[in-house]
């Protein structure tokens, strides 16, 4: 019942019941005496209606109390209902160790399954929910997945957040960055875009800077070093012992150590490449395959057969068929044999 009605109500009724009262029953006075002390005559219309008006004010005190209740109540399911938006958020968004305290029971559980659950909107989800919140973050979440680059700032996002990787790499496509900014300032951007950007500068940086950030060094990066040596365009001239360094930034195994052979081989001096899977030789086994390779594709059979006679039986068996086809006057590329 709304106050303004029942208090309406009320006063109609007291009204109604002192004109009875006074106009049809008495029009005298009445004293009465509390606790002793004698107070003025009062119309007993008046007493009459006393205890209605203390019955009023007593239910108005307690409306008002319950109202109050309620209205705490309220607010939390608002408060709670808040949260349940930001969890959503920070979900679309991607944030790890997410944390949200709900006060009611019904957000509780469902707030409890939102921070311990990956969301990810669909495409069909377009950013025209009810809540400006949600409708922002869709919408970012859509521009940074075709390519756009937006500002995330405001989200506080970590350095290993998905959707803050994907921005710096829409950023780098664009220009808005360059490769060396990134490797220098490494601590802000994410391992992954550092690697993508070392691939990119090793391209046609000098080696004392390709040396600067070989922290980023993949075997990608390594190949693109590589295909420089000797090169006609981009030129990189790099001595052994630098590229013995580059190699032991990396766990190679000895497909690697075939195919840095095979794309020395356009490039590099015979006897540097020689010299450097030699030396790789005595101190990596897996090289060892690569060494002979070298050997054969250099024509360079007095140390291969060396090698050869002195290993076991089983072993280098593809290099061992090579050379006894080459003594029964059969040419092939050796690089059927790898």
């Amino acid at each position: 019942m709304y106050i303004k009605r029942y208090t309406l109500a009320t006063l109609i009724l007291i009204a109604l019941l002192v004109w009875y009262v006074y106009a049809y029953i008495t029009q005298g006075t009445l004293s009465i005496d509390l606790f002793g002390v004698p107070l003025p005559a009062l119309p007993i219309a008046f007493l009459v209606v006393l205890p209605v008006l203390l019955l009023y004010v007593a239910s108005i005190a307690h409306m008002f109390f319950y109202s109050v209740l309620g209205n705490l109540k309220l607010r939390k399911f608002d408060k709670d209902n808040e949260k349940i938006i930001d969890s959503i958020v920070d979900a679309y968004l991607g944030r790890k160790n997410r944390k949200h305290t709900f006060k009611t029971p019904r957000y509780k559980l469902l707030g409890s399954l939102i921070d311990n659950t990956v969301l990810v909107p669909m495409q069909t989800l377009r950013p025209s929910t009810e809540n400006e919140k949600i409708n922002a973050v869709i919408k970012l979440i859509e521009d940074i997945n075709n390519g756009e680059v937006v500002d995330l700032k405001k989200y506080s996002l970590l350095s290993d957040n998905a959707l803050l990787i994907q921005n710096d790499k829409n950023r780098y496509k664009k220009g808005e960055i360059i490769s060396e900014s990134i490797l220098s300032n490494s601590s802000k951007f994410s391992q992954t875009l550092c690697e993508e950007a070392y691939i990119n500068f090793v391209k046609t940086s000098p080696l004392y800077a390709i040396e600067k950030y070989k922290v980023f060094l993949t075997k990608t990066a390594l190949f693109e070093i590589l295909a420089r040596i000797n090169a006609k365009n981009n030129t990189l001239e790099i001595s052994n012992q630098a590229l013995l360094s580059l190699f032991d930034g990396l766990e190679l195994d000895e497909k690697d150590y075939l195919k840095i052979s095979t794309t020395l081989s356009g490039g590099m001096v015979p006897e540097q490449r020689m010299k450097l899977f030699e030396t790789l030789s005595e101190s990596k086994e897996e090289a060892m395959s690569a060494y002979l390779f070298t050997l054969f594709d250099l024509e360079m059979l007095a140390p291969a057969d060396e090698i050869l006679e002195n290993s076991q039986p089983a072993e280098y068996l593809k290099f061992k068929s090579y050379r006894a086809l080459k003594e029964c006057n059969k040419n092939f590329n050796i690089n059927l044999f790898i």
